[in-house]
């Protein structure tokens, strides 16, 4: 048996959850982005206590590295480490553009629609025309990695004119009202917790750990922290 508990504080909501195998046993969720630090670790303590299970009976951790908010990120992976380093767990990672064209191939399958042939373009929205985004294809191999892009009409252009796309998450809004493609495909793609325990646990089973030491959110592009002083 593998019981993981996973975090997930990357984007506007944010969840923890408890699986068993993969099988989701109970989950919090918080949608406050503002909020996320303070609930955070009181959430996981209700969880566990609610699931009827302690600190000491989790076998690994999981948490969504980004891309996302940089302070959600840090948040989530400072909190994942800490609990890692105190029960000596094992760190199971995940991103948010895998984990978002995982729940849309799932969410297909349930409603008989077909995936096959059909690449996933996950996009978070950046602020202004700017997006984090990669794709996928039905397997959820990497087709383009996590990157940064500024949206245009001609954007994947050349990926659209050989196939269909489907374009998700909340970043993919801002293209639809610029793409022309017929083509391009857009849906709105429901996240749950189910997806997160479920990748987690593959990687598990995988021996696919991170390396505690070295393990850093994914930003997709260089963070900046401005200081500024009072004068």
């Amino acid at each position: 048996m593998a019981l993981i508990l996973n975090i997930d504080t990357a984007l506007d909501a944010a969840c923890v959850a408890l699986a068993k195998d993969g099988e989701l046993i109970l989950s919090a969720s918080n949608d406050s982005q503002k909020d996320h630090a303070t609930w955070l670790q009181p959430a996981i303590q209700e969880l566990m206590s609610e699931a009827g299970f302690s600190m000491r009976h989790l076998h690994a951790v999981g948490v969504n590295i980004g891309p996302g908010s940089y302070t959600g990120l840090r948040i989530g992976l400072a909190s994942a480490k800490g609990i890692c380093y105190a029960l000596g767990l094992p760190l199971v990672t995940e991103t948010s553009l895998r984990l978002m064209s995982f729940s849309a191939i799932e969410f297909l399958k349930k409603t008989s629609a077909l995936t096959k042939g059909l690449v996933f373009c996950p996009m978070i929205d950046a602020r202004r025309m700017e997006v984090f985004t990669a794709l996928y294809d039905p397997e959820l191999n990497e087709l383009m990695k996590p990157q940064p892009c500024i949206l245009s009409a001609h954007s994947f252009e050349d990926q659209l004119g050989r196939q269909k796309i489907l374009f998700l998450g909340n970043g993919s809004e801002k293209f639809e009202s610029i793409c022309q493609s017929p083509n391009a495909i857009f849906k709105k793609v429901p996240l749950s917790a189910h997806g997160l325990c479920k990748l987690t646990y593959k990687s598990f089973i995988g021996n696919n750990f991170a390396e505690l030491n070295y393990t850093e959110p994914l930003y997709t592009k260089e963070f900046f922290a401005i200081a500024t002083q009072k004068k």
